[in-house]
């Protein structure tokens, strides 16, 4: 207790200075802290667009497929697979796909028809749930609903009337007039450019497509890994079935995540490393400082061990200080930013590699935002302080009362 006392003394004896280093501190500590946060959700935001979107997390294609997409390349015993997957706790949604050309009244351009199960699809994904204008397909609806590029494009809107020419999958002249019922949000530039989703019995009718499934979009059961989940949903598959993880299908996406991971270790290496080095300092003038003190102290009977847990007691006094400075500053900051986030809208519908990204940028706070820069923090305070406090301790009393 007499150490402690005097250790809490020896801190406030140069306040400017302890101030100095406790404000760096907490700054740093602060900093780390929000910056996690907004890492974590930037990461956890693209990543849940990629799955939420239109990814899903597995998707599967008959072989040869994703190589060279064909009207005549599907997946003949979808429904039985699609069953197979459900059984087993997935969830999973046939889709069919063709490429044709749209007009409106006044342009065209090439699209891409996807036919969805309208059920099926909105337990998988949540394209549903970004319609801007009008609204979203119904079962039994004969309408289409539109990227909100191809929308522009076409000059059209919910009401107006989409020309779709194609070819049959009998090799007739596939061609229809569909109603607009909604335009999409930012959804990946590719389903924004020319995405024009329909419902399946819209499609079969158009491409004189009677069965198959050109692809399958799957959602793991709660808790199991990707790895585990991939391997599972493809025991399940027919024979001829590609079956691969949304990290196989956008591999530089999943290695741009990962590096982005990769980046706030970094950064956090960066301003610890410069927290050390102002706390390595501000010790090394308080020894400095105190040469003729501590070799009184030695003199009178304080041993090597007592001088060293003198000194490591002063800088601990200065880190729970800051410790407790930037966690209450954080937690204010990390509340708002994870209720309401930056809103970044006025720069327009955003994405990143060819996905779309929530303008509204929001932190994802866990336990470990906390705790991980605290340790980190922890950790660079006991090796700053390790030269000075040893500088300490081996201090010659008659040297240093001489100094």
């Amino acid at each position: 207790m007499d150490d402690l006392k005097l250790a809490w003394r020896n801190v406030w004896r140069n306040t400017r200075r302890s101030i100095v280093t406790i404000a760096a501190t907490a700054l740093a500590l602060f900093v780390m802290i929000v910056y996690s946060g907004l890492v974590v959700g930037y990461i956890d935001g693209l990543q849940r667009n990629i799955l939420d979107m239109e990814i899903g997390e597995i998707q599967a294609h008959e072989a040869g497929y994703r190589e060279k997409p064909s009207l005549y390349s599907a997946i003949g015993d979808a429904p039985g697979f699609v069953a197979a997957l459900e059984g087993a706790g997935f969830r999973a949604s046939p889709r069919l796909l063709a490429t044709g050309l749209g007009a409106g009244p006044d342009n065209s351009a090439g699209i891409q028809l996807i036919a969805i199960d309208v059920e099926r699809d909105a337990k998988v994904v949540e394209v549903s749930q970004h319609v801007s204008r009008g609204a979203w397909l119904q079962t039994a609806d004969t309408g289409v609903v539109l990227g909100w590029r191809l929308a522009e494009t076409l000059n059209l809107g919910v009401g107006g009337e989409l020309v779709v020419l194609s070819q049959g999958a009998d090799g007739s002249m596939a061609n229809e007039v569909y109603p607009v019922r909604g335009v999409l949000r930012g959804i990946s530039d590719g389903i924004d450019r020319a995405g024009v989703f329909m419902t399946h019995a819209s499609f079969r009718e158009l491409m004189v497509f009677p069965e198959g499934s050109h692809q399958i979009v799957i959602r793991a059961p709660a808790g199991m890994e990707l790895s585990e989940a991939t391997r599972r949903a493809a025991s399940l598959a027919p024979q001829g079935t590609e079956v691969a993880s949304w990290k196989q299908l956008k591999p530089m996406l999943a290695s741009m995540l990962d590096g982005a991971r990769g980046a706030t270790q970094v950064m956090a290496f960066v301003v610890y490393f410069a927290v050390g080095i102002v706390i390595l300092n501000a010790m090394l003038m308080a020894v400095f400082e105190r040469i003729r003190e501590l070799g009184v102290l030695k003199a009178i009977g304080f041993s090597p061990a007592g001088i060293l847990r003198l000194i490591v007691l002063e800088t601990g006094i200065q880190t729970a200080v800051a410790i407790a400075v930037g966690i209450v500053l954080a937690i204010p900051t990390n509340l708002y930013m994870s209720r309401v986030g930056l809103d970044l809208s006025v720069l327009g519908n955003m994405s990143l590699m060819g996905v779309a990204w929530d303008p509204i940028w929001r932190s994802s706070v866990t336990s470990s935002t906390y705790v991980t820069p605290t340790v980190s923090l922890l950790v660079i305070v006991a090796l700053a302080v390790t030269y000075p406090a040893l500088r300490a301790a081996w201090i010659r009393p008659l040297d240093a009362i001489r100094d």
